[in-house]
């Protein structure tokens, strides 16, 4: 994608570079799989501490929205009769380590979320946005990127129960925990 000041994908080296590249690549996204996003209301950052996500659409939380219905925007008190701003969070490990084309991919990802949450004040991972990832050809999930700091399998089969990146109370009481595969007890490890 060659963009007059935004370097090639293989050269982006900061932060403002990954925004430049991502926003000229989010105006290509929107013509070329016709997403109706108003990438004018969208803000855009870089996080260094995601581990579990590529990007995040950072949005408000508007009571009572529902995806699938369309939002009356003049009706909300923080609005103008516009969809309110959004930020979408770029993490700079999983940039790191994926493709140009994941790189696209996870890009169209969001500016579903985008696309949700301008018509409907919300959004979500439901059957809609399936289906409208399959038109876009993009995953609902992305692929891990980053090594968790424990794994947790099930005692019975060895099946992988989660993962965890941060000390958090799972980490700290999985053994009150049971596995959704076959009941048993959860087996703590650390990769590496």
């Amino acid at each position: 994608m060659a963009v007059e000041g935004v370097p090639a994908f293989d050269a982006i080296e900061s932060y403002d570079e990954l925004i430049a590249w991502s926003r000229a690549y989010a105006r290509k996204a929107r013509r070329e799989w016709l997403l109706d996003v108003r990438l004018d209301l969208v803000e855009w950052s870089v996080s260094t501490r995601a581990r579990r996500r590529a990007a995040a659409v950072k949005r408000q939380r508007i009571p009572d929205a529902t995806v699938g219905k369309p939002i009356d925007w003049g009706r909300v008190p923080e609005s103008d009769g516009r969809p309110l701003p959004c930020t979408i969070s770029l993490t700079w490990e999983a940039f790191e380590s994926f493709s140009g084309d994941e790189w696209k991919s996870t890009l169209r990802h969001e500016l579903l979320h985008v696309e949700q949450f301008q018509r409907d004040g919300t959004t979500d991972h439901g059957p809609a946005f399936e289906r409208r990832a399959r038109e876009v050809e993009t995953d609902v999930r992305c692929r891990t990127f980053a090594t968790p700091e424990w794994l947790f399998r099930c005692s019975e089969c060895g099946s992988e129960v989660a993962r965890r990146y941060r000390e958090c109370p799972f980490v700290r009481e999985y053994e009150a925990y049971r596995s959704e595969c076959c009941g048993a007890a959860l087996v703590r490890s650390r990769p590496g």
